[in-house]
């Protein structure tokens, strides 16, 4: 691992890619606004002026982000994204015991849009909303916090996905400000939500790469 920054690091370069590890506050891309300027891919520009983006992470979520060098390697992985080509999971916990009917993944799948009035919140509209499924797998059960650490997967891409869809199943991820109970949002400082694991298809080498990041809670 090639530390250049003491928030984030640097996993992964070569002339096509680069992959990151994002601390939780850091924003993706710069926001509107001049107190909104600092970001992931505006720092990691000081450094590589090619580099591009190609997915993003809440502000509020941490781990494994990628960015492309160059337009024609951007192309290709935002591509592959589109495709659902490349694999992520996330660490998440979330409220409550959660239990499944077995031991197998299990799957959540409904529809989200903006709730344009409340803005940049998402809602489930399975009428109106786009399609949207998340794969989870529970990890461990705390009794004593009456709490769940789970393994989510994102099968579409949809903004505020894995928070909208916890919540809507009644077990929404500790810390988060937007979607859960303030005593649920209370019971940790942080987003308790990190991309773990990510693998792709390397954009000119067509070799599959895999990552991991260690789950910082």
């Amino acid at each position: 691992m090639l530390d250049f920054s003491s928030e984030f690091s640097l996993l992964f370069a070569d002339d096509a890619l680069l992959v990151l590890d994002k601390p939780a506050g850091l924003l993706s891309v710069p926001g509107r606004g001049p107190e909104k300027q600092d970001s992931l891919s505006s720092r990691v520009q000081e450094q590589f002026p090619d580099a591009r983006v190609v997915h993003r992470l809440d502000m509020a979520t941490s781990g494994l982000m990628v960015m492309a060098r160059g337009p024609i390697h951007q192309r290709t992985l935002n591509h592959a994204f589109a495709a659902r080509t490349v694999h992520k999971t996330y660490i998440a916990v979330v409220d409550g015991l959660l239990y499944a009917p077995d031991s197998h993944w299990q799957e959540i799948s409904m529809g989200i849009r903006v709730d344009w009035p409340n803005r940049p919140l998402r809602v489930i509209d399975d009428q109106h909303g786009k399609p949207s499924v998340t794969r989870w797998l529970v990890l461990q059960h705390d009794a004593s916090t009456c709490t769940s650490r789970v393994v989510l997967e994102p099968v579409t891409g949809r903004s505020h996905q894995l928070r909208v869809h916890m919540r809507a199943v009644g077990h929404a991820i500790l810390g988060d400000p937007l979607y859960a109970t303030a005593d649920v949002a209370a019971n940790s400082t942080r987003l308790l939500l990190h991309a773990n694991h990510l693998e792709l298809t390397h954009p000119a080498t067509n070799e599959r790469l895999a990552f991991n990041s260690p789950v910082p809670f």
